[in-house]
């Protein structure tokens, strides 16, 4: 099966000019130190439009922002993620992601860490600031290719832990690894987070913790959402949050033109949240602590996968030209090239102090 991704009308000769340039990195025939530096352009276009350096305007397009979340459904565009990233085979996945196949960004505290390395690290410290014991009752929200649900269940084997994927590739490929890995504390359910419910014995207190990791991005009524996985959590139940995010404002990924390339191919109905963002959804759920990790952390993170998926680019063509069919094969490996690059100089740009991974520890009120 291949599928294909809409892109936007050109309705002007400046965006049609701007279209012909992308149709050009896309096809490989620009150097990737000036796709860098025209993706740094974009992103200070984008810090101007929502007022970085406007203090009224940036106070005015967050208010709007927050209001639009609130009047939103929990998620828009769910069969996009799943289209963009989720489907694709995990041998492309297995290629140049790192051994624990951990989709998000990974810590570095020493600045040489392998890529594993890293992975680790930033699984150990999720489990420390989530205060993760053995024997709780654990869900992974949005689980990935669950390199969180795999490590907690071999690391707390009398926890039980139930891993909630959107996608039913997911959750087969999570299952044989457990199953080859001899784990049987570990469940694996797939739905939407938007719509999904779990059985009676679940629906209702039965989470000690609830983990999630670069899901809500994916997410708009944080009220909503927040309001379901506290009925989940037990009263002393804890939500730990991992999320990229900018120091201080947040917007809506929207295909306006040809330069919303992330929008159109990667992120379509995603949002950006800000770090301070969550604090404006605690009507069920309360901020117990927060932390923030700055950039350079993700930047190295995707800077090791485009090396690994260079490295492996005859072993993951074919299964490109699966996907996305073989006459776009080559095409779509520049994109994901060009996917990596983009969220290394987004959270690279200003020395990683722009954007960066924001937690937050929640507790029930």
């Amino acid at each position: 099966m291949t599928f294909t991704a809409p892109g936007p009308s050109i309705d002007n000769p400046k965006h049609a000019c701007e279209d012909w340039l992308i149709h050009a990195c896309e096809r490989g025939w620009v150097p990737d130190r000036l796709i860098r530096a025209g993706m740094r352009r974009l992103m200070r276009q984008r810090l101007i439009e929502e007022g970085a350096f406007d203090c009224a305007l940036r106070s005015q397009r967050f208010s709007a922002f927050i209001d639009e979340l609130r009047a939103s459904p929990v998620a828009i565009e769910t069969d996009a993620a799943n289209t963009q990233h989720y489907e694709l085979p995990p041998s492309f996945f297995e290629a140049h992601l790192g051994p624990h196949l951990k989709y998000s960004c990974c810590l570095y505290p020493d600045g040489d860490e392998t890529l594993e390395q890293a992975e680790q690290a930033m699984l150990a410290l999720y489990a420390e600031r989530a205060q993760i014991e053995d024997g709780q009752t654990i869900l992974d929200l949005g689980c990935g290719w669950g390199a969180l649900a795999l490590w907690l269940a071999m690391r707390y084997p009398r926890a039980q832990i139930v891993a909630l994927s959107n996608s039913r590739g997911q959750r087969e490929f999570i299952e044989a690894r457990a199953a080859s890995a001899g784990i049987a504390n570990l469940r694996v359910v797939a739905g939407n987070v938007a719509q999904f419910e779990f059985e009676p014995a679940l629906r209702t207190g039965y989470f000690d913790r609830v983990l999630s990791v670069e899901m809500f991005e994916h997410m708009k009524n944080y009220g909503l959402l927040l309001e379901r996985i506290a009925r989940w959590m037990r009263p002393d139940g804890k939500l730990f949050v991992h999320i990229f995010a900018h120091r201080t404002m947040g917007w809506h990924f929207q295909t306006r033109d040809v330069t919303d390339w992330m929008s159109t191919y990667f992120f379509t109905g995603g949002t950006m949240p800000s770090q301070a963002l969550l604090r404006h959804f605690q009507n069920d759920l309360r901020i117990d602590r927060q932390w923030w990790i700055g950039g350079a952390h993700y930047a190295r993170t995707a800077e090791h996968w485009l090396a690994n998926l260079d490295a492996a680019r005859a072993q993951v063509m074919p299964e490109l030209a699966l996907a996305y069919g073989v006459d776009t094969a080559a095409l779509w490996f520049q994109r994901w090239r060009m996917f990596y690059m983009s969220v290394s100089e987004l959270f690279g740009y200003a020395k990683g102090n722009e954007w960066g991974v924001a937690h937050y520890l929640f507790e029930k009120r």
